[in-house]
């Protein structure tokens, strides 16, 4: 662990003396590059790991940083797909989690502060790109004026499918549903278009729904479209997304799996096209720990770690039944699947196998790509040739999942034995009591803060308790208020007090009527309530 966070602080602090305020640090030339926008994208992707690490004073200087110095009004083509993982990621998580680092937060939050505005001014600045007659957005937006004129519409099935975390959770912070709704619009829209076998291709043109690169496999392309199936799931408590996972899964298992490995097939047709494995494909047996398939998670995990004992690294592309590199893509650059799936699995097993592994890669990533300036790409793994680049993701990512899985007392695996209640405008909230989901980029969400600011919720409830005051006040003098919605077939309006003693699906209902007949959408729910000419103030 004492390594890991050694190898942080290395990386960490040649980024800001060299390449501060370009996007990633140039190891080799000790200086900086924009790669994917220019937004100091190294130390947004770093935030939330520096917390991990627990240094808050760190963070506490970062995100005062940030505010100033961000811009997202800028003239620059960028990726919708890693400026939402990234940026919109990285912000939320330390949006989420600035108050456990000491952070001043203004009156609101969770439901408001300069983190979650940051964000939620880069995800609009994505919104232009789902504008399509499908619902799948493109994937290059320029930041000042939207889609370029002759973009190409062809874009990555993951390009498409890799929102719902990040957006869903921007609406349900800010209350507006915008974000979720193109999110989900745009999920199935691939769902709707797999292929009669069940599967999904791996680029599709967003105007005409056309699959314009057939290859079906669970790596680059693809991958966290079924990732996000599986975590907005778990974020929403939402079934239809996670049966949907379950039933791609089950076509990837009939089609593209072979002595526990994954090769890439036809997607009509199901024949193997490519007997590959992608260095990218590593994050699948954590995913499927995520769903309890522990046991095939397992044999996969150990078939992928043969390759990295192999190389010291697990190559791009590996091709499976000559057990070697493929042309071209021989390199390594530090990505974190592999560990990723380490920690998952070593959360649900504790084989000691799993701490081998990440042994391996500190030492490896240690005497092959550390350098003067930081941590450099593995150019070649077979002889160890270095590139000049050190992707944000190194920080955000390989580093954090590998002191996460020396680290077993870390907050972020608290079991839910410790939270912090908070007080929103809403009502009482629990905070930072675990269960939290990594986006694709390893930025943890906070489940329970998606409850903090549901406005409408809360509304209903309070309304209900009002009626049910009302309710009893009214009951001597025989009162009684009837409700078109409460009636069925012709009865009579049901009592409230038997309403409200009802069973919960039920119950629900009334309180959905109650909110549409009284509350006023346009006008702030806690100013004023009046029932029939009487005023109910707060909490009266």
């Amino acid at each position: 662990r004492e390594r890991v966070r050694a190898m942080f602080y290395h990386a960490y602090e040649h980024y800001l003396e060299s390449a501060f305020p370009y996007d990633e640090l140039r190891p080799l030339t000790c200086d900086g590059q924009d790669t994917w926008g220019s937004f100091s994208l190294t130390l947004i992707d770093a935030l939330d790991t520096l917390l991990i690490l627990g240094n808050v004073s760190e963070f506490q200087r970062v995100v005062s940083v940030l505010q100033e110095g961000v811009d997202f009004d800028i003239d620059v083509n960028a990726s919708v797909f890693e400026t939402n993982i990234r940026v919109v990621g990285g912000l939320l998580s330390a949006h989420l989690l600035s108050k456990k680092a000491g952070v001043e937060v203004e009156v609101g939050w969770p439901c408001s502060g300069p983190l979650l505005r940051m964000a939620e001014e880069a995800a609009r600045k994505l919104l232009p790109a789902f504008q399509t007659p499908t619902g799948m957005p493109y994937g290059t937006v320029n930041l000042l004026n939207g889609v370029n004129p002759g973009e190409t519409p062809v874009t990555c099935t993951a390009g498409i499918g890799t929102f719902i975390v990040e957006f869903a959770t921007l609406s349900h912070l800010t209350g507006d549903p915008v974000f979720e709704d193109v999110a989900r619009k745009a999920l199935k829209a691939l769902w709707k278009n797999r292929s009669d076998i069940g599967l999904v291709g791996n680029h599709i043109d967003v105007m005409t729904a056309k699959w314009v690169a057939q290859d079906a496999g669970i790596g680059a392309g693809v991958d966290s479209y079924f990732e996000y199936l599986v975590k907005g799931a778990i974020l929403l408590q939402d079934e239809e997304l996670m049966s949907m996972f379950l039933e791609y899964n089950k076509a990837i298992k009939n089609y593209t799996k072979f002595d526990d490995w994954y090769l890439w097939v036809q997607m009509y047709k199901g024949t193997v096209s490519m007997p590959v494995f992608q260095s990218l494909e590593a994050y699948w047996p954590g995913l499927q720990s995520l769903t309890g398939d522990i046991d095939n998670a397992m044999r996969t995990f150990l078939n992928y770690y043969t390759v990295w004992k192999q190389f010291g690294g697990l190559p791009e592309f590996y091709n499976i039944p000559q057990g070697y590199t493929v042309d071209k893509r021989e390199g390594y650059p530090l990505r974190p699947e592999l560990i990723e799936s380490a920690m998952y699995l070593y959360r649900a097993t504790r084989d000691p196998t799993l701490l081998e592994l990440g042994r391996d890669a500190v030492e490896s990533i240690e005497k092959i790509s550390k350098v003067d300036c930081g941590f450099a790409t593995i150019k070649d793994l077979r002889d160890h040739r270095l590139d000049n680049r050190m992707e944000s993701f190194f920080l955000a990512e390989t580093v954090k999942y590998l002191y996460l899985l020396f680290d077993p007392d870390n907050f972020i695996h608290n079991d839910g034995s410790v939270f912090d209640v908070v007080i929103t405008p809403y009502g009482e909230c629990v905070l930072n009591a675990g269960g939290y989901i990594f986006n694709t980029e390893a930025h943890p969400i906070d489940p329970a803060a998606l409850h903090c600011c549901r406005k409408r919720k809360e509304e209903q409830w309070e309304v209900e308790d009002l009626m049910r005051e009302f309710y009893s006040l009214k009951k001597r003098k025989k009162f009684t208020f009837k409700r078109a919605s409460d009636r069925s077939d012709g009865e009579s309006a049901k009592d409230p007090e038997d309403a409200s003693s009802e069973k919960g699906g039920e119950k629900r209902n009334s309180k959905k009527n109650s909110h549409s007949l009284l509350s006023c959408p346009s006008q702030s729910f806690n100013s004023k309530l009046a029932v029939l000419g009487q005023v109910f103030l707060d909490n009266t």
